[in-house]
């Protein structure tokens, strides 16, 4: 552990764009082969510093690991669910790191049989993550997706359920979805481009014969679309589904096909996003076509690009955003958001009955769970809130009737009854409402004496609900206040409320921020001289941009694998993912006006000689999405300009990627730290420890 401040050398280079070059004199810090021996030896430089600086809270930090898992049952296991015969789930044992999947069948009491035992797939390997796995239509073949690198970058293998073939071949360098066909040898799975890492071809493997010989199904040059595939749930199509940020396009071809003839449902068209399904002798598709926020319409299969031989099931509503369905044979199940909370809705398909599934408290969300059958009445769907854990339910969509099947277990003597919600909107600064949800005991006065924890992330349309957290109440147990701030970028409002977080809209994502904080101290709900905030990836580049916008608002901040050095990588279309942005952020490559609008808010080239909040910062050295080099230059950038001598702290986890270490118990020693960073930040590092009675 090193006491001395690393001070990363300074190599000036020319960042080259049609609108000019810029001076980067950490450039260096890039090294796609991960192997120059100078940039290890500076994030090794930055790790031992790191240490050295949290060495004084090891005590509480492990204090708060231990109070984290000892909130976990950890024999636990999720509730089963019935798929093509057999009955599935996952659970863990007490100890192990990593869950074990298995199903039961025909009947839910049969024995077990475990299809993928993590744990043992994981041993002698520093990162484990299974992507996903798909078993045959005849129940004997599962086809596994794992990664052992944290790259995404997943391999292909095969088993045999019945125990008799044994299989050799794996296929390196795959997304994680897998489709079967009707014989059950045929798979289909998405092969990914070794520089970009974007799913860029579907192919075709048979069981039992060289790799080598896989054919080409699909090849999408557009390099704007992620590529995925999935066989559909009644088991009729299989399908290709190629998405933007703007537009969809899919494909589909009879499982029993043997030639598997894809033909295109709806032609890519911009502006027009659609997800499809069949059921019966139709398509159901969930539209943006003529609907801001989204609806459902059916259409009988040949008809379905005819637009006028659409029939709404769900008619679009400026009041509520259609999120997603599930069909089923005799209703349709909807996810939508109305007034910022996610609800269902239930529809039977002769319009009979419509109605929206009752909630039990003011603040929560609803989700579909798993539905893999159609011919059922029966919807299962899990209810949470911040101080309800997540909450499974079989709902009879006929008669009414709920069966309560689980409700997470939350032990170390949690109880709801000391926490107090709230649902409130802060004004921002431009005149909109930014909804803000809330979190404290209730036995904590509001008299702006509390410190705040806020999080957020306002990108990609993708919503924060206020679901159950059960780390943050480490936190609120000692005084502070969580706000979940629903903030612009997010869809929580609709389809407007992200365009208005996206593209040259880019700031109002970081000015709601900062105003919700602001009004949170104004309101007294919190003590303005002790705020924290948080975010990762998209939101660490909220979180670096309110360091440069506010930083006077803050006491201490967090950022996890932050994308904070966006101009330059917007640039560089060799960068993973690159070419799949430029709808959400822009090119600043092709678009002088969107250049300068992302400069004016990078968080790396915004770096100002001035005090900044004390600041801890992550990376993982393998991360696919956001690149290492980014908050590593972001943090020799801030040492090098910053004014203060609060505490800058920067970790690499070097086996790991964008998701941080595997392993079920390891992302809790990961937020543990965090926690014991922001509580000594605000002077609470000495608070009780555990819920108080």
């Amino acid at each position: 552990m090193s006491r001395e401040v690393p001070h990363a050398p300074l190599h000036p280079t020319d960042v080259q764009s049609p609108f000019g070059a810029r001076s980067d004199p950490f450039y260096w810090m890039r090294d796609d082969a991960r192997a120059d021996p100078g940039v290890l030896a500076y994030l090794e430089a930055e790790n031992a510093y790191c240490e050295h600086m949290l060495r004084h809270l090891k005590p509480l930090e492990q204090r708060l690991y231990a109070e984290m898992i000892g909130r976990l049952k950890q024999d636990d296991s999720t509730v089963p669910a019935l798929d093509n015969g057999y009955w599935y789930y996952s659970r863990y044992e007490t100890g192990r790191q990593y869950p074990v999947y298995a199903r039961r069948g025909p009947r839910p009491d049969a024995p077990e049989q475990v299809l993928v035992d993590a744990n043992r797939e994981a041993e002698g390997r520093d990162y484990y993550e299974l992507g996903g796995f798909e078993v045959s239509p005849d129940n004997q073949i599962l086809a596994v997706a794992e990664d052992s690198v944290g790259r995404r970058q997943f391999t292909l293998r095969f088993r045999d359920l019945g125990g008799g073939a044994r299989y050799e071949e794996q296929i390196e360098n795959i997304e994680a979805d897998l489709a079967w066909a009707d014989d059950c040898r045929t798979l289909l799975y998405v092969a990914k481009d070794p520089e970009t890492l974007l799913g860029y071809r579907v192919m075709r493997h048979v069981l039992g014969t060289p790799v080598a010989s896989d054919t080409l199904v699909y090849e999408e040059a557009d390099s704007s679309y992620y590529l995925g595939v999935y066989r559909g749930k009644t088991g009729r199509f299989l399908y290709i589904v190629l998405q933007s940020t703007v537009s969809s396009e899919y494909r589909y071809a009879a499982a029993g096909d043997p030639a598997l003839a894809f033909r295109v449902a709806l032609p890519r068209e911009r502006d027009h996003e659609y997800q499809l399904d069949d059921i019966g002798d139709r398509f159901v598709l969930r539209s943006n076509f003529a609907a801001p926020n989204f609806r459902i319409v059916s259409v009988p299969f040949a008809a379905v690009a005819e637009r006028g031989a659409w029939r709404d099931e769900v008619p679009a509503r400026a009041d509520a955003f259609v999120s997603g369905f599930d069909a089923f044979r005799d209703y349709l199940a909807v996810a939508e958001r109305s007034q910022g909370l996610r609800k269902l809705r239930v529809r039977s398909w002769d319009g009979t009955r419509e109605f929206l599934i009752d909630a039990d408290e003011p603040a929560y969300t609803m989700s579909l769970g798993a539905n893999e059958e159609v011919n059922t009445t029966t919807l299962r769907y899990v209810y949470s809130s911040l101080t309800t854990p997540a909450t499974t339910y079989d709902y009879d969509m006929a008669s009414g009737a709920r069966v309560l099947l689980k409700r997470d277990p939350v032990l170390g003597g949690f109880d709801p009854e000391r926490y107090a919600t709230a649902f409130v909107h802060a004004e921002a600064r431009d005149g909109a409402r930014v909804p803000v949800s809330l979190l404290s005991r209730k036995d904590s006065a509001r008299d702006g004496t509390a410190p705040l924890y806020q999080y957020a992330y306002g990108a990609y349309g993708l919503s924060q609900d206020p679901s159950f957290r059960s780390t943050v109440f480490s936190l609120v147990d000692r005084g502070f206040v969580f706000a979940l701030a629903h903030v612009r970028g997010g869809q929580e409002l609709g389809r407007g409320w992200y365009d208005g977080g996206r593209l040259l809209n880019k700031k109002n994502s970081f000015c709601d921020f900062i105003d919700v904080t602001r009004f949170l101290v104004r309101e007294r709900y919190v003590d303005g001289a002790r705020v924290c905030a948080t975010g990762g990836s998209a939101g660490g580049l909220l979180i670096g941009a309110v360091a440069n916008l506010a930083p006077d608002d803050y006491r201490a901040l967090a950022a996890h694998v932050p994308f904070v050095d966006i101009v330059t990588t917007m640039l560089d279309e060799s960068i993973p993912l690159t070419t799949n942005e430029y709808d959400e952020w822009g090119n600043p490559a092709t678009d002088r006006a969107t250049y300068d609008y992302m400069l004016s808010y990078s968080p790396y080239d915004n770096v100002g000689r001035h005090d900044y909040p004390a600041m801890l910062v992550t990376t993982g050295f393998h991360d696919s999405q956001v690149q290492y080099w980014e908050p590593a230059k972001w943090v020799a950038r801030l040492r090098a300009m910053k004014t203060d001598e609060r505490a800058l702290v920067f970790r690499t986890n070097l086996e790991a990627g964008h998701g941080g270490r595997s392993g079920r118990f390891e992302r809790y020693r990961e937020i543990a730290e965090e926690f014991a960073f922001l509580l000594d930040q605000v002077g609470l590092a000495g608070a009780a420890d555990g819920a108080v009675p």
